[in-house]
C-alpha cells in the first residue's frame, strides 16, 4: 500500500451531500440494467470472496448472485448507512466496512473477485484505486467494471469541459481507461463492450494473471442469456502501449463497435 493518504475530504463531503438523493439518480432502469449485466458476465459465485470497493448506497446489492461471501467499503459514512439498510431489506450476508478505494485496508491477495461498479470516474486518482483492486485480488482473480470512459486519443470536448464541474461535485468525466490500465501490468482485458450511451459507459472484465499463465476464463451463459453483448474476441490484446491497432481493428469488424468510438 502506498504511504501517503489519499485525500478524500473533498469526495466524502460531496457524496455526504448527495446520499439522500443517490438512489433516485443512479437507480434509473437503464443504470440498473447494466449492473445486473455486469454480474452476469461471470458464473460460479460459490464461495468466493468479493469485494465490491465503492459500494455506495447498496445499488448492486439486491442483485448479488447468492453463494458468494460479500465485502463492501465506502468513504462516506452516510452511503454506507443506506447500503446496511438495503442488504437488511435484501436478506444478503455482507459485511459493510469504512474505506478508500485509493488505500484498501486488506492484505494482499484476499479477494476471488472485486466489483468496481462507478467508482474509477469518481475518486480523485483511479490508477491508484484500479492498483489496489488488483493487489488486493488473487492471482487468476476478476474484476468487473462499470463505469464511464474516454477512449484514447478521443477528442469529447463537451465532456472534458463538463468534467471541470462535476469532478468535485459527483464524478470525472474525463478518465481514459487504457491510461490507468497501463500501471497495472498483472492486469489484462478479457472482455469490453458498451454498457450504455453509445459506449461512453463500458462493460469491462479483467482478469489478473497468475505467474506463468496465460489462462483466460471465458464470461459466463448467464451473460448472454440476460443480454448482455457479445464476448469480445481474446486476441484483443492490451499491452503497456494502450490496445494495439491490429487488435482494435479486428475487434471493430467482429462486434461492429466503431461507431461508439466516436468523438462527441
Amino acid at each position: 500500500m502506498n504511504a501517503k493518504q489519499p485525500n478524500t475530504n473533498a469526495l466524502r463531503y460531496a457524496y455526504t451531500l448527495w446520499a439522500p438523493f443517490y438512489d433516485i439518480l443512479l437507480g434509473a432502469s437503464a443504470i440498473h440494467r447494466a449492473r445486473s449485466r455486469s454480474l452476469a458476465l461471470l458464473d460460479d459465485w460459490a464461495d468466493k470472496k468479493v469485494l465490491i470497493s465503492g459500494i455506495g448506497t447498496g445499488l448492486d446489492i439486491p442483485m448479488l448472485p447468492k453463494g458468494a461471501h460479500y465485502t463492501g467499503i465506502d468513504i462516506t459514512p452516510a452511503m454506507l448507512e443506506r447500503a446496511r439498510h438495503s442488504a437488511q431489506q435484501c436478506g444478503t450476508p455482507i459485511e459493510l466496512l469504512p474505506g478508500n478505494a485509493m488505500q484498501l485496508d486488506f492484505a494482499d491477495a484476499t479477494f476471488d473477485r472485486v466489483i468496481l461498479h462507478l467508482i474509477l470516474a469518481v475518486v480523485p486518482e483511479p490508477q491508484r484505486a484500479l492498483a489496489e483492486a488488483a493487489r488486493v485480488l488473487k492471482p487468476g482473480g476478476k474484476i468487473l467494471i462499470l463505469d464511464k470512459f474516454l477512449r484514447p486519443g478521443q477528442k469529447a470536448p463537451l465532456r472534458r469541459a463538463l468534467n471541470i464541474l462535476t469532478r468535485n461535485l459527483a464524478t470525472r468525466t474525463d478518465v481514459v481507461f487504457e491510461d490507468i490500465l497501463t500501471q497495472c501490468v498483472t492486469l489484462k482485458v478479457q472482455y469490453d463492450q458498451p454498457a450504455l450511451f453509445r459506449g461512453w459507459f463500458r462493460h469491462i472484465v479483467l482478469h489478473k494473471e497468475p505467474v506463468n499463465s496465460q489462462h483466460l476464463e471465458k464470461p459466463s451463459r448467464a451473460a448472454e442469456a440476460q443480454g448482455a453483448p457479445q464476448r469480445i474476441p481474446e486476441t484483443y490484446q492490451v499491452d503497456r502501449r494502450g490496445v494495439s491497432k491490429d487488435a482494435r481493428t479486428r475487434f471493430s469488424r467482429a462486434v461492429g463497435f466503431s461507431r461508439c468510438c466516436s468523438n462527441d
